[in-house]
């Protein structure tokens, strides 16, 4: 009789993949539409903060009003970390993803379907503000629960590479918001874009929402049923140490991870975890989503010129992200961060400076904003991995949340409103150099206390 031959097991990397591809597209999908919101933010102005209709968004006041929304999205994000998180940790990680992504899509379409001031009245600032704050919740779910799966699903040695297409897609999502705005700009007349075409990018997360819908509805949990605490287990092999040998324990080295030293508490390590991201934070916003605003209200930049550096900074952001995150996982968490703390702190000054030097070379203010770009991917590659090292499984979701979450609303969310504000008020157009460096330089201050060796060892 001939042998039934048996159907091989799956590979273990496929539901690693799934897991990958689960977490990244979402992030994608919500930070496209900041990346569109932060494009057409003196569009939004001159349309919902602007009490005379037409008046346009000439004053800094629009403005600061516009970014006041945009900064009220950041602090609902804490509400929506801990919200999301404890459902991530208690009921799991894919219904919570799916109910997240869910909701900010229905938010995001339904900005672009908002009556503007001039139809709505006074009602049409505050719906605008009700929709960014939904939006605020499900963007404080989003980071905690992708990240916390990509990582417990990566294999050995690769949690940095994993964690880093979190912040990948983080860049291609603010890319793609970019360059849909430029497409815009490119292919309507200037009055259609302004009455009209500036809908239609937002209009476009509806179809990017369903199919990331799709894609998390077939999504495996990590394996395992959660025990009775209702903490989710972290996953792979990877994610606790092999037991040791009879009667001691071995000594570190390639088949044995490293012990997990004594951890802080869950706050101790938010806090912790907010010092060493606070440089991403703000270099990230100031130089990748604030930037076009910027540069068209206190440079004098066209609209194409302010888009076109913001989608260079985003292409260095972008190309620097993976490369960084895979090195982390070869040198460590520390180096590489560190090197685009750094960079950010020394170099910040001196780019707003040839940016507005008129006689600058064109290549040179490119080649200077794609670096700044791939400055703050240094910090972004590595980031998410190095969160997920800082807190055990039952907490996870929650912990490093809380802690993207907290540190988004003060240093990204406020980033634009500081910056307008600032510079309006003091006449200095140095501040969002000053604000990218400050915050650089105290978060390297905290990235020196990573342990070299936290890249090898097992998750808790």
């Amino acid at each position: 009789m001939t042998p039934i031959a048996l159907r091989p097991a799956p590979p273990a990397a496929a539901p690693a993949r799934r897991a990958l591809l689960a977490g990244a597209a979402g992030n994608f999908v919500e930070w496209y539409e900041f990346g569109v919101y932060g494009c057409f933010a003196t569009v939004i102005a001159a349309h919902f903060f602007t009490p005379e209709p037409g008046g346009g968004a000439a004053g800094a006041g629009p403005l600061v009003a516009t970014y006041a929304s945009f900064a009220l999205a950041f602090f609902f994000r804490p509400a929506g970390a801990l919200l999301f998180g404890r459902l991530g940790d208690r009921i799991g990680r894919r219904p919570t993803l799916v109910l997240v992504i869910g909701l900010m899509t229905l938010a995001t379409t339904l900005i672009g379907l908002l009556p503007t001031r001039a139809t709505a009245g006074a009602t049409a600032p505050w719906l605008l503000t009700l929709l960014r704050a939904l939006q605020g919740l499900c963007a404080g779910g989003e980071f905690g629960g992708a990240v916390a799966l990509m990582t417990e699903y990566a294999p050995p040695g690769r949690r940095g590479r994993y964690g880093a297409w979190q912040s990948f897609t983080v860049a291609l999502g603010l890319l793609g918001g970019a360059g849909a705005a430029a497409l815009a700009a490119s292919l309507l007349p200037p009055a259609a874009l302004n009455d009209w075409g500036w809908r239609l990018p937002f209009l476009a997360a509806l179809p990017l929402g369903a199919a990331v819908l799709w894609v998390r509805a077939g999504l495996q949990e990590p394996p395992g049923p959660p025990p009775a605490g209702g903490a989710v287990p972290a996953g792979p092999p990877e994610s606790a140490a092999p037991p040791g040998p009879p009667g001691g324990v071995a000594p570190p080295g390639p088949s044995r991870p490293l012990p997990a030293p004594a951890p802080p508490g869950t706050a101790g390590a938010v806090v912790l975890g907010i010092g060493r991201i606070m440089g991403w934070s703000a270099a990230g916003y100031t130089f990748l989503v604030v930037l076009p605003s910027y540069l068209q209200s206190t440079l004098g930049a066209s609209f194409r010129d302010s888009l076109i550096a913001t989608a260079l900074a985003n292409l260095g952001f972008a190309a620097a992200i993976v490369p960084a995150g895979m090195l982390s996982d070869r040198v460590g968490r520390r180096p590489v961060m560190l090197c685009g703390a750094i960079t950010v702190t020394v170099s910040a000054l001196p780019l707003l400076h040839l940016l507005r030097d008129p006689d600058g070379s064109a290549a040179l203010r490119a080649a200077a904003v794609l670096g700044a770009g791939a400055a703050v991917g240094l910090l972004a590659g590595p980031g998410p991995a190095m969160l997920a090292e800082m807190f055990p499984a039952r907490v996870r979701c929650t912990g490093l949340g809380m802690a993207y979450a907290l540190t988004n609303a003060v240093f990204s969310g406020c980033a634009g409103l500081v910056i307008t504000a600032l510079t309006a008020a003091t006449g200095d157009h140095d501040v969002p150099a000053y604000y990218a460096a400050g915050a650089c330089a105290l978060s390297a201050v905290a990235l020196a206390t990573l342990r070299g060796d936290d890249h090898l060892r097992p998750l808790r």
